[in-house]
């Protein structure tokens, strides 16, 4: 027989109750009764609760009062403000904050607000402590899915972009399914070769990604002392053929012209030409947000994502009455060139796969050339400043390259470089003079 308090006229009354669903532990049943109160004590005896504080008050078979302090949530402390009044603090270790479970936050004066928050709380450390708990699973002998799923809980991953969170995701879910989910200690040196080379069918690059990927992941097994050796350093890796394509500028601006004379490809357009025009990477145009731009001062400040470089590059009069138009049709929300319609409710950027998609038809509606990609536009951009004769680190500045061997793949031998590069060498007299061949009269 136990005991489950309710509320009548202010007082909280204890009645018998009885259920084998009662959870009891150590002789106490815990359970939500009110805002105040909440747990009931087992007994045999009736007895009369009131409320008090963050407890309450029992009043036991001689009248006498009685204060039951009622436990807090884990974290949470109590302090007494100024006019009397006491307000909750979710106050975890500094651990759960370094790892980025929680934060230490004020929870207000409310006791079952800040108990429902507090609760809230420490499900995320509980869940956290669970995936920690995997991570100590992990041995020599482990299979390899444990190994990436311990990687994937660890601060070497969650610190990562989203996206480059989820391209390993797939890169070692490809690993682990080309080697068998083997062993850990089982990935031999000889045994990483021979998966290279079944991925190289599906192209070199694509083989280059899941190799590094699965070097990384071992990588973190070493540093976690797991392994020893990492089986992937020693593949060496195929250089892939070098893309050399450059846009002709009229193959630009027939380009441009035929997205912008449709609304559905009106976006595809500016992404194209933000991309040309400040001689940036394509993804970082596909998510380019406002705040990155000052349409007053003509200016634009951007991150990269790739290496976090920052530039600030000035906006030409022929894109910012562009960027002025688009502000005016898709100022409302914080993407500069969103998907035309919403998804469920909300402008996202256009993912990878529907910006190549959907530029292709542009490229075969404006009838240029299939070797084109917009991906090219950015190797166009610095080929035409370096055939402009442009420093190399005017070019850097730019680009946000920060070593010159960075922007030679995105250098192109052209005719421009080459005369221009010539011309200046005869400028400095180092050409040779007509002469009079023998025989010549």
């Amino acid at each position: 027989m136990y005991l489950q308090t309710k509320e009548d006229g202010g007082v909280l009354v204890a009645v018998k109750y009885s259920t084998k669903k009662a959870l009891h532990l150590h002789g106490v049943i815990r359970m939500d009764c009110s805002s105040n109160a909440s747990s009931a004590i087992r007994t045999r005896s009736l007895s009369t609760y009131t409320h008090k504080g963050s407890g309450i008050e029992q009043l036991d078979g001689a009248g006498f009062r009685r204060s039951i302090q009622m436990k807090l949530p884990r974290f949470t402390q109590v302090r007494e403000l100024a006019d009397g009044t006491k307000a909750y603090r979710f106050n975890p270790p500094q651990k759960f904050i370094t790892a980025g479970v929680v934060e230490r936050v004020e929870l207000g004066p409310d006791l079952s607000a800040a108990r429902s928050a507090a609760r809230e709380h420490n499900a995320k450390i509980d869940e956290w402590r669970k995936s920690q708990a995997e991570i100590l699973d992990v041995r020599k002998g482990s299979k390899l899915s444990l190994l990436v799923r311990d990687y994937c809980n660890s601060s070497n991953f969650t610190l990562l972009r989203k996206s480059t969170q989820k391209d390993y995701m797939y890169f070692l879910n490809n690993m682990v399914q080309t080697l068998e989910d083997a062993r850990i200690s089982d990935v031999t040196t000889r045994r990483a070769k021979g998966a290279y080379e079944k991925w190289i069918h599906s192209g070199i690059p694509y083989a280059n990604h899941v190799c590094a990927a699965a070097s990384i992941l071992y990588n973190y097994a070493i540093d976690r002392e797991y392994v020893t050796f990492n089986p992937f350093a020693y593949v060496k890796r195929k250089t892939p053929m070098q893309r050399k394509v450059v846009w002709q500028h009229e193959h630009v601006v027939k380009f441009l012209d035929t997205a912008y004379s449709e609304w559905r490809w009106r976006n595809i357009g500016l992404i194209a030409q933000m991309t040309y025009e400040w001689v940036q990477r394509l993804g970082d145009m596909r998510v380019l947000e406002w705040d990155s731009i000052d349409l007053d001062a003509k200016r634009l400040d951007l991150q990269q994502s790739k290496r976090r470089g920052q530039v600030s590059l000035p906006i030409s009069n022929e894109l910012i009455n562009m960027l002025t138009q688009q502000h005016e049709d898709f100022g409302f929300q914080k993407y500069v060139a969103p998907m035309i319609a919403p998804v469920q409710g909300e402008f996202i950027p256009y993912t990878k796969q529907r910006l190549s998609k959907l530029s292709r038809q542009v490229i075969i509606a404006a009838e240029l050339p299939s070797e084109l990609w917009l991906m090219d536009l950015r190797r166009t951009g610095t080929t035409q400043m370096n055939d402009a004769g442009v420093s190399m680190g005017q070019i850097m500045s730019v680009t946000g390259h920060v070593n010159p061997q960075s922007v030679k793949p995105y250098l192109t031998h052209t005719y421009a470089s080459a005369n221009s590069a010539l011309t200046q060498r005869q400028s400095y007299g180092k050409s040779i003079e007509p002469c009079r061949m023998k025989g010549d009269t």
